[in-house]
Formats: structure tokens, C-alpha cells, sequence
């Protein structure tokens, strides 16, 4: 790669001097899941919505799995919509709360619930350990929807990069375990196909943020295998389904130079070919993580973009 910082939207170059240029590697985990090392910003207005500490029981003896809940102000008594969000960092970093700027303002935004999951991170729990944590959560969600407030029949997924991985999984395993259903994923820039670290690198995309170093490592430590040979389970890479019929509504967005480009724009096209209602959009000029960029143009647009899909599908 000869180099394609002159793709970059110029709004988003402040975010990459922000964002410290590494590949990494297991001694930069720390580094990886220290609070605050995305600028995800300020809780604002906090008395506009509550929040609230929930545990679900992990599967099969697991731990209990931790989840934030939160939910507009002086709505207790009403039923609403839900959000489950899984939160990125490449299936090795990041936290439920790390996100709370964010998941409050999309709350007030959307006037739903959002409840956010904090699975175990591998490589100290590789699969399928952090997505029985995933499934384990929503289905302690939906047993418990009356009490909570929450309309069973409106639970959408979310997730951004591993996190999209992870809800593009779980909509899979909802749908071949039949135990409950959901409403919708929406799949931010997902990591969903391991063979990219096998496969001839796209020359304009993964410079930045998450190159193929990092993908490697991550899937590495997940898989608790070589990313890219045989035998993976469909349930840890989403792409590796050879049936993507009867999934819920899909939404995928991600940059043109996000290393995932490739495995998202083939997922979106087998979602499409599957009978599944998709939405797709790429970003110019956007690299891995660009929408947490608080006012550049493209930023904006991508947050809009999501909402609206969100606010027409909860």
C-alpha cells in the first residue's frame, strides 16, 4: 500500500492524529481496554435518562453476563421499543459503558430502550464464549420484556465492527434456534468474514485505524485458530453462513477505506440475494471508526443515516 491518506474526507483528519497508529499485538491489549481511548465525548443531561444495572445468567454455568439499561426519563410504565447493542474492539477490547455518551443520546433520539452488553473478551474467552453471552442477554431480555417495559415484539440488534460481527452472528443463532425472534440488525462497518486476512488486500482500504495486522491478531484470539482456514463456524463469522434466508431486516453502513469494506459489501449482497430487506451505505472518504467524528460532514450523515433506519424500524 503506497499509502491513501489523500482518500480521507479532510474533516476526518484531526480523528486519525487523535487516534494512535499501531498494529496490535498482545502486549498493547491494555492500551486496547483502557476507558476513554475513543472519543466517544461527555454524558450530557444526564436526569434526561435513567439508567439501570442488569445481570442475565451466563449459558451453561457461564458467568452472569453484566448489561446497561437505559431508558428516557419518566417513561416508567410505558412499553417501548428496545435496542440490544454490542459494543466493538476487534473481539479482544472495549466495555458496555464505554459507549454511555452515545447510548444516552440515542435513547432521547429514538424515545426507546437501549440495553448494552458486556461479553467476555477473548483471547481469555474465545468463541463461542462471548457470543453465548450475546444470546444469553437477549434471551433473558425477552423473558423478562414485561417487567422491564420493554415490547418483545420490537427488540432490534446493533453492533459496530466486532460488534457487528457478533449481532450478524446472533441473528443467526436466533434464527436457526427459534427460541424468540427479533425485529432487525443494524451492522456498523461488521466484522463478519475472517477470510479477509487471508484474502489479496483491497490496495485503497485498511491503512488506518484497523489494518490487517490488527484483523489477524483479533481474529487470531477469537477463534483461538489461524483466521482463514477450514472449518470455521458460520456462528463466529457471520460470512462463512452458506444460508442467510429468513433473517431479520438488515442495515450495513461502512467507510470506502474501513479494511471491511470488501466482506461488507459481499455480506450486503448475499443479504440482498437472500430475500433479506437491506439497506447499504459507504462513506467516501471513511476509515474504520469515522462516525464517532463529532462534526465532520460524513460523520454526521452516517449517525443520520442509522437513526432514521433505527427510527423506522423499532
Amino acid at each position: 500500500m503506497t499509502g491513501t491518506r489523500h482518500l480521507v474526507d479532510p474533516e476526518l483528519f484531526d480523528l486519525l492524529d487523535l487516534w494512535p497508529a499501531v498494529t496490535l499485538e498482545e502486549s498493547l491489549l491494555p492500551l486496547v481496554r483502557a476507558p476513554g481511548r475513543i472519543p466517544f465525548g461527555e454524558v450530557e443531561n444526564p436526569e434526561r435518562v435513567d439508567k439501570q444495572e442488569l445481570a442475565a445468567p451466563g449459558h451453561d454455568g457461564a458467568p452472569d453476563v453484566p448489561m446497561l439499561l437505559y431508558r428516557p426519563a419518566g417513561s416508567t410504565g410505558e412499553i417501548l421499543p428496545c435496542l440490544y447493542h454490542i459494543h466493538g474492539g476487534g473481539y479482544v477490547g472495549g466495555a458496555a459503558a464505554t459507549m454511555e455518551p452515545v447510548h444516552r443520546l440515542m435513547v432521547e433520539a429514538l424515545g426507546c430502550v437501549l440495553v448494552s452488553v458486556d461479553y467476555r473478551l477473548a483471547p481469555e474467552t474465545p468463541f463461542p464464549g462471548p457470543l453465548d453471552d450475546c444470546y444469553a442477554g437477549l434471551a433473558w431480555l425477552h423473558e423478562h420484556a414485561a417487567d422491564l417495559g420493554i415490547d418483545p415484539e420490537r427488540i432490534g440488534i446493533r453492533g459496530e465492527s466486532a460488534g457487528g460481527g457478533l449481532a450478524a452472528a446472533l441473528a443467526l443463532l436466533v434464527r436457526d434456534r427459534g427460541e424468540f425472534a427479533i425485529a432487525f440488525q443494524q451492522l456498523i462497518y461488521p466484522m463478519v468474514d475472517d477470510r479477509t486476512c487471508t484474502a489479496e488486500p483491497n490496495p485503497s482500504a485498511g491503512e488506518f485505524i484497523w489494518n490487517l495486522g490488527s484483523n489477524r491478531f483479533g481474529w487470531r484470539c477469537y477463534l483461538a485458530a489461524e483466521p482463514g482456514g477450514e472449518g470455521i463456524s458460520p456462528y463466529a463469522a457471520a460470512a462463512r453462513a452458506e444460508d442467510l434466508t429468513g433473517l431479520p431486516p438488515a442495515f450495513i453502513s461502512t467507510g470506502a477505506l474501513d479494511l471491511f469494506i470488501d466482506e461488507d459489501l459481499a455480506y450486503a449482497a448475499r443479504l440482498i440475494r437472500a430475500g433479506v430487506p437491506t439497506e447499504l451505505h459507504v462513506y467516501p472518504g471513511g476509515f474504520h471508526g469515522f462516525n464517532v467524528h463529532k462534526t465532520a460532514g460524513v460523520s454526521r450523515q452516517s449517525n443520520r443515516d442509522a437513526e432514521d433506519w433505527l427510527r423506522r424500524h423499532l
